[in-house]
């Protein structure tokens, strides 16, 4: 009986979260799933009273992009598990299971790259829900708060109702993608997906010029962007137009 009591809870949340977001507005160049993502991630920061929305596009090999965001600030902190290769969403996707941080001072030395710039761009709190359905994970939804926060329950089933709604738009999306060309790929090749192969090129660069692994040239890139302060995606454009490369031994 609690089993069940507990999936039409579940359930009505859907509900309530899938009205909210077709509430929300988008912005008016996105259409599709990209702006059903966004709506949802507007909604999620005005309903849960938090302040910024991010949707990880991930796969096991690690972050893919950014499939929408609530606002530019939060785009902007999207990137940094891709460029530090830590924080609260990585974990989240890897076990599965939420990782809700109220007080992301008291977990810096969890996560010490992502926190660091994190902390000083004025991030309080972290909420990391996985976007997954079975044995098939897409991502994480990244809810965040300028100052400490704990989340109420009826906060996290509505907050666990986004990401399983935002879950359901990107199996949609896969499934449109597979249909489209027979490929069986899933969104990891498609619009939504930045896949960023600039920084794939750069990687592969790094790799032949200074005789590292393909790992190693992604932690050495991610290394000279943490240091400098600038997005990755900057370090690719850098190296793939002749630029210094960075120093194999780090930053």
């Amino acid at each position: 009986m609690g089993f069940h009591k507990d999936a039409e809870r579940a359930s009505l949340s859907d509900v309530r979260a899938r009205h909210l977001m077709e509430g929300a507005a988008a912005n008016a160049d996105l259409s599709g799933h990209a702006a059903d993502l966004q709506r949802l991630c507007r909604a999620a920061v005005d309903h849960l009273r938090l302040d910024g929305a991010v949707i990880h596009l991930m796969t096991t090999s690690g972050p893919s992009g950014i499939g929408a965001s609530s606002d530019p600030r939060s785009a902007r902190f999207g990137d940094l598990p891709f460029t530090t290769g830590d924080g609260p969403c990585l974990d989240a996707f890897s076990r599965r299971r939420p990782v809700l941080i109220p007080g992301l001072e008291q977990a810096r030395d969890r996560w010490p790259g992502f926190s660091s710039v994190a902390l000083e761009d004025g991030v309080g709190a972290v909420f990391s829900l996985p976007l997954q359905v079975g044995a098939v994970a897409f991502g994480v939804l990244d809810l965040y708060a300028w100052k400490a926060t704990r989340l109420a329950e009826d906060q996290v089933a509505l907050a666990l109702a986004f990401a399983r709604v935002a879950t359901e738009i990107l199996l949609h999306a896969a499934d449109r993608k597979a249909g489209s060309d027979g490929s069986g790929e899933e969104m990891h090749h498609g619009r939504l997906l930045d896949h960023r192969p600039e920084i794939h090129q750069a990687q592969g660069m790094v790799m032949v010029a200074l005789g590292l692994t393909l790992a190693d040239a992604m932690v050495s890139m991610r290394a000279h962007a943490f240091s400098s302060g600038r997005p990755l995606i900057d370090i690719a454009r850098e190296i793939i137009s002749g630029g210094p490369l960075p120093d194999a031994s780090g930053p």
